[in-house]
C-alpha cells in the first residue's frame, strides 16, 4: 500500500504544536484549496509544520489504477501514512472533511484538534449509479441534476481516476450517524452553501463542537477570509 503523496511545509522555528495536516476537496488540489501563501506560509510562521495531502485522481496525487484501490478504508490508510506518526490537527474541505471525519472518528490517526469545512451529511457519491455516472461522463448527459454535476466535474479532470474514486469512495459510504470524532471540533459553512444543509444536526452528534458560519457559497466558502481566520483561531490558541 503506498503513501499518498504529500507537500510538506516545515515550521520557520521551533516546533510550537502539532504537524497540521490539509486535505483537499474533490475535483480540486491541495494548490487551489490550501495555496502555500494563505495556509502553509503563516502556519509555519506560527511554528507550525503543514502536510497538504494529495488525494488519488486529482493534480499532484496518484492516478487511480482499480477501485479497490481507493475504497474509504484504503485511502484513510493511505492518507495515516503520508504523515508523522504521532498526534496532529487535521482540517478538511468537502470531501476532504469527509475523509477528515472519519481518520478521527475510527482513531486512524491520534487527532487532536479537527476542522471540517463545507461538509455535506448527505454522501453524493453513494447515491450515485457507476454505470451512470460513466455514460454521462461519456455522452455529456444524464437523468438527475447529481449525476450531471458529479459528471461534469469527473470530465475536467482525469475522468478514468475520478470515477474510479467515485466507486470506491461510495462502496463505503459516509455516515455521520456512525462513529463521531470525540475530539474538539470546529464545523465551518458557507452561509450560501446548500451543501452544507444539516451542518446543525452532525455538529449536535459530537460531544464537542462548536459551528461557525462564513461568508459564500461552497467554493466562496473557503476562499473567505473569516474561514481561515476561524482556523487559526481555533489551531493556535
Amino acid at each position: 500500500m503506498n503513501a499518498l503523496p504529500v507537500t510538506r511545509t516545515p515550521s520557520s522555528g521551533a516546533p510550537v504544536g502539532p504537524p497540521v495536516v490539509l486535505l483537499h476537496g474533490f475535483a480540486s488540489s491541495g494548490a487551489a484549496d490550501w495555496p502555500a501563501p494563505r495556509w502553509a506560509g503563516p502556519l509555519a510562521e506560527a511554528g507550525r509544520e503543514t502536510f497538504v495531502v494529495h488525494l488519488p485522481g486529482h493534480r499532484d496525487g496518484p492516478a487511480v489504477a482499480a477501485v479497490e484501490d481507493v475504497t474509504t478504508g484504503v485511502v484513510l490508510r493511505r492518507l495515516a501514512a503520508a504523515v508523522p506518526a504521532g498526534e496532529l490537527d487535521v482540517v478538511g474541505y468537502s470531501l476532504g472533511a469527509r475523509l477528515a471525519w472519519s481518520l478521527a472518528a475510527d482513531e486512524v490517526l491520534p487527532v487532536r484538534r479537527l476542522v471540517l469545512g463545507g461538509l455535506s451529511g448527505m454522501d453524493p457519491f453513494a447515491a450515485l449509479d457507476p454505470a451512470a455516472l460513466r455514460a454521462a461522463v461519456r455522452t455529456g448527459a444524464a437523468e438527475d441534476p447529481l449525476t450531471a454535476g458529479i459528471a461534469g466535474l469527473v470530465r475536467a479532470g482525469d475522468a478514468e481516476s475520478l470515477l474510479r474514486l467515485v466507486e470506491g469512495l461510495g462502496r463505503e459510504p459516509f455516515d455521520p450517524a456512525g462513529a463521531v470524532p470525540k475530539v474538539p471540533t470546529l464545523f465551518l459553512a458557507g452561509a450560501a452553501d446548500p451543501m452544507a444543509a444539516g451542518v446543525e444536526k452532525m455538529a449536535g452528534r459530537l460531544p464537542d463542537a462548536r459551528l461557525q458560519h462564513v461568508p459564500g457559497d461552497h467554493q466562496g466558502a473557503l476562499a473567505a477570509d473569516e474561514l481561515r481566520t476561524a482556523v487559526f483561531g481555533f489551531l493556535l490558541n
